[in-house]
């Protein structure tokens, strides 16, 4: 063998050698996955337990081998309820740490902070909280409800059941609450109830004075007409709203109150006496009876240590968008993120309100729509339950400008504004 050949020959084995190593690192290393979450700031007292039960997902995953043979690590990073630092923080998981995946935000002005990221660098983002619709983005999926999924069976149900005439639309002053009144607005005025029946405020985030507003609804209500809120007060506020209500004697016999953004998490830190009867609009309550709903309840309190930790419905919608997504890699046998995409439309899990949730083509999910009374606990009595599962409506059937809109991201459509009048990608076709 000629000092050529020997040379030509080892210097393969240490370009083998080197493939292997390199190789063997890949397969040694972990999926990274990206928790969104605000643990500090106005919206703390919602997102902490996101995080919580993220960290929960991952780790059961790990128990069960993981993914792809490889574990999952939880990249956990706080944006203290700061929407232009969700942005950074997003880019740093997507640049920075390389996530495979995202699951968070809770308000839509931070989803709003990180979508154009999420667009520019291709990562994928779960969005697991109640929206005003309005948007499809090709690498968001929304996980929570879209409003005919919450806002508006919650109108139909107060009408039907409690005659209401008289309307309050009272939320946080930002996109979420003012799409949200906007579409409730033009729905109310399609059912007959006047403009003068409609009383709309807004409040900043962390408001604590509620005296004046709350009298103001009071004397609203004194018209001699059934009257309501609807309420997309959102964080912490709704701890001074509610408490409020009840120093000013407002009962659910008298004015009911139907919630958007409060569950069991923000109940959990007030005295709920003075607010039996009022109630909340979800997708999931923890009073759900089934086996999966028991079992997961067990699962996280043990989990976080602590018997009096209750559920919630956006922990729902990250079991259900976590599943899904780990389905969705599984059945593409990557984690990259375009094969993903393609492969989450059609993926099917159970939810823990009973059935299965499916992901739609307009990355928006299948749910049931729950109508949940407060009780003294702190827990739901539900009173109402569509017998089936609704599908999240992304454009408003009530806006001009929507109602003529779909999404689909399936090839060959792949568009999120497609207009079915002009046959056109881009909405109105301008």
């Amino acid at each position: 063998m000629t000092l050529r050949i020997r040379n030509l020959l080892a210097g393969a084995t240490v370009a083998a050698g080197v493939a292997l190593a390199s190789f063997a690192a890949q397969a040694q290393g972990t999926i990274k996955v990206g928790i969104l979450h605000s643990l500090s700031g106005t919206m703390a007292i919602s997102e902490t337990t996101l995080k919580d039960v993220m960290l929960m997902l991952i780790e059961e995953q790990n128990k069960k081998g993981g993914l792809l043979g490889k574990k999952l690590e939880a990249v956990v990073v706080d944006p203290a309820s700061n929407w232009p630092l969700f942005a950074e923080k997003a880019r740093e998981l997507l640049t920075k740490d390389k996530v495979a995946a995202t699951f968070g935000c809770w308000t839509s002005v931070s989803r709003k902070s990180v979508l154009p990221v999420f667009e520019e660098l291709n990562g994928i983002l779960f969005y697991p909280v109640q929206y005003e619709g309005e948007e499809s983005s090709k690498n968001i999926f929304y996980t929570g409800a879209a409003p005919n999924q919450q806002a508006i069976p919650a109108v139909d149900y107060l009408m039907e059941n409690e005659k209401v005439q008289r309307w309050v639309l009272a939320g946080t002053d930002y996109v979420y609450p003012r799409t949200t009144n906007k579409i409730l607005e033009a729905y109310l005025k399609a059912k007959g109830v006047k403009a003068d029946d409609i009383m709309i405020n807004y409040t900043p985030f962390g408001h604590s004075d509620w005296q004046t507003i709350v009298a103001d609804v009071k004397k609203f209500g004194s018209a001699g007409k059934k009257t309501a809120v609807v309420s997309t007060i959102n964080g912490d506020a709704n701890v001074p709203f509610y408490k409020e209500l009840g120093n000013q004697g407002i009962k659910a016999t008298d004015i009911p109150v139907v919630a958007f953004s409060v569950g069991e998490e923000e109940l959990a830190g007030i005295d709920t006496k003075p607010l039996v009867g009022h109630l909340a609009a979800w997708n999931y309550f923890q009073s759900v009876e089934n086996p999966d709903n028991k079992a997961f309840i067990e699962k996280w309190k043990a989990f976080t240590k602590n018997p009096k930790r209750v559920t919630n419905d956006p922990m729902e919608a990250h079991v259900i968008g976590f599943n899904m997504w780990v389905k969705a890699v599984e059945k593409a046998g990557t984690t990259d993120t375009a094969a993903v995409i393609d492969s989450l439309i059609g993926v099917s899990v159970p939810n823990l309100s009973g059935g299965y949730s499916a992901m739609m083509p307009n990355h928006h999910i299948t749910k049931p729509v729950l109508i949940g009374e407060i009780k003294a606990d702190g827990q739901f009595n539900i009173v109402s339950q569509t017998p089936g599962l609704v599908v999240g409506d992304e454009w408003s059937d009530y806006l001009e400008g929507s109602k003529d809109l779909i999404s689909d991201w399936r090839a060959p459509l792949s568009c999120g504004n497609f207009n079915v009048k002009t046959g056109k990608c881009g909405g109105a076709g301008k």
